[in-house]
């Protein structure tokens, strides 16, 4: 496997007209990172050649600067699939900031999930160190601290792990955050990033990172932030974004592909690998998400997708419900345990061959659980409630009698026919509903039931025929679905976490079933009797 080497370097193009390429400045930090050795495998002992893809990142960050002298980048966000050579990287980087960038007394920090995590770079970076005479001279490596000392300037370079920091005292000249999608929250990203490197002339954070799981993270939200720049969306003349992966339709066994994904493909890992860990994902499902996430840096989530979020997505039409008012529509109520959300979902059937079924959802969690929840689940309810998606109820129970009456509001509104229920959690609260006037509907959550609103629901969103309104929270819902099948191939919407709520999805589900089977009229048959169930 043949060294790709940058034969001819152009600057980002996200350097700023005022800014300028100090190829001095470049030059000297590729020297630095040269002047070190590799440290595993087969690569171990062999002076750090960068690979075309990590000249280029190190050039920008280096080499972009102000009028003023100081470096253009102060945040860099390298997103890359394993086996791309991201610890050895990182630690050079640390390693450049700690003793080769000039700064007295800098403080460069490593910051991984944990401290076994947070060890890996560390220990790269003392390898590198006792590999290199000139520097192994200068440097003191505090191995039980997780320190290394830099003597001729008193700089250091120390490791921090989510378990355990100290809030205050940080003088920031570098960060190194190495597998930031492990983060457990955003707790030590806020204190290193937000402030600390203020009294420093050009502070770097080097975030560097594998793809993640989990889309309400601190690391997808700088993705997010890495995607818009990259596409144009934001501006940010700071952050410096790279990200190395598959596109969420691009085709996960073409080896074109994996070649986009992996820069280091055939340099750092053997395309052989590659080949073999595919065809044992083809075999065995379990193992696809696993592949395109490490392989080829895709955000994944659960196992067995049901919905695919870009479908979903595309029936993001705008909900008003003043235009709704008077229209016939059928309710689905998912009541909550103490755990779980209540939702209550009201589906509109068309009114003609251009309307789309319109879904208009509400939640509800306890007042006094909200804070906790946050902090336990790393869900942003407190965010989703001052924006009006979510409600709370007084108390640390849903007060149920607070939901009836809205829903006999709604009634007031909306030609609500008929409201379905699941007939094991619902019993009182029907009764109540029932008392007021509304048709109330048991509902199993069995397959039977479940699964042909399941299928339908599933192909009104691939014919674009629904219309939700970009309702992050049921969003959220509908992402955390995988699905259950039985024997008979009937299916049933599952979490798979309990921190995974699909409560509203199940109601919608519900609702959808009602709205289909009676549609606008009480003369309308329903779609069923007329086609039978789908088979998909």
């Amino acid at each position: 496997m043949a060294m790709r080497r940058l034969e001819r370097y152009e600057p980002t193009r996200f350097a700023l007209p005022t800014s300028y390429y100090d190829k001095r400045a470049a030059d000297y930090a590729v020297a630095f990172i040269e002047a070190l050795k590799h440290t595993k495998g087969r690569w171990s002992g062999k002076p750090f050649k960068l690979i075309d893809w990590q000249e280029q990142i190190i050039r920008d960050l280096f080499g972009v600067v102000k009028p003023d002298g100081f470096r253009q980048f102060t945040t860099a966000y390298v997103e890359i699939p394993k086996k791309q050579g991201k610890s050895e990287l990182a630690a050079a980087v640390a390693l450049l900031l700690c003793c080769g960038d000039g700064e007295e007394r800098a403080e460069v920090y490593g910051c991984a999930a944990d401290r076994q995590q947070a060890s890996i770079v560390f220990e790269v970076a003392a390898d590198m160190v006792r590999m290199c005479p000139p520097l192994a001279k200068r440097v003191k490596i505090l191995r039980s601290q997780k320190r290394i000392i830099y003597s001729p300037t008193n700089s250091f370079y120390q490791v921090l792990s989510a378990e355990a920091y100290s809030k205050h005292g940080f003088n920031i000249s570098g960060v190194v955050f190495d597998e930031l999608h492990t983060q457990p929250n955003r707790a030590l990203f806020d204190v290193m990033t937000k402030g600390s490197g203020d009294a420093r002339t050009q502070p770097l954070y080097f975030l560097i990172t594998t793809a993640g799981t989990d889309t309400h993270s601190i690391c997808y939200e700088q993705h997010q932030k890495a995607q818009d720049i990259l596409d144009g969306k934001k501006h940010d003349p700071t952050f410096y974004p790279v990200i190395y992966g598959a596109g969420q339709d691009d085709d996960w066994t073409d080896e074109v592909v994996w070649h986009k994904a992996n820069p280091s493909l055939d340099v750092t890992v053997p395309i052989q690998k590659v080949r073999d860990a595919c065809n044992s994902a083809r075999q065995n499902p379990a193992e696809e998400n696993t592949f395109r996430q490490l392989r080829l840096n895709q955000w994944v989530k659960q196992s067995v997708r049901w919905m695919p979020m870009n479908t979903w997505n595309k029936n993001d039409g705008p909900v008003h419900l003043d235009e709704l008012e008077g229209r016939v529509c059928y309710g689905g109520l998912d009541l909550a345990s103490t755990t779980d959300i209540t939702a209550f979902v009201l589906v509109f059937p068309p009114t003609d061959d251009d309307d789309k079924y319109t879904v208009a959802p509400w939640f509800w969690i306890p007042e006094d659980n909200l804070k906790l929840r946050v902090a336990r689940d790393h869900v942003p309810y407190d965010l989703w409630k001052s924006q009006g998606f979510l409600e709370t109820t007084e108390g640390n129970v849903v007060h149920y009698g607070y939901i009836e009456k809205f829903i006999e509001d709604l009634g007031t509104r909306f030609n609500i026919r008929e409201i379905a229920f699941d007939r094991w959690g619902a019993v009182q609260m029907s009764q109540n509903l029932e008392d007021a006037g509304f048709t109330v509907v048991p509902f199993g959550q069995g397959f039977k039931d479940m699964s042909p609103p399941s299928k339908e629901l599933m192909k009104l969103a691939l014919e674009g025929k629904l219309a939700h309104g970009g309702h992050p929270v049921l969003a959220w819902m509908v992402d955390n679905i995988h699905v259950r099948t039985d024997p008979a191939g009937n299916i049933k919407p599952d979490k798979q976490k309990s921190t995974e709520k699909i409560d509203g999805v199940v109601a919608t589900i519900m609702a959808l079933d009602r709205a289909i089977r009676c549609g606008n009229t009480p003369e309308t048959s329903s779609v069923y009797d007329s086609r039978g169930l789908l088979v998909l």
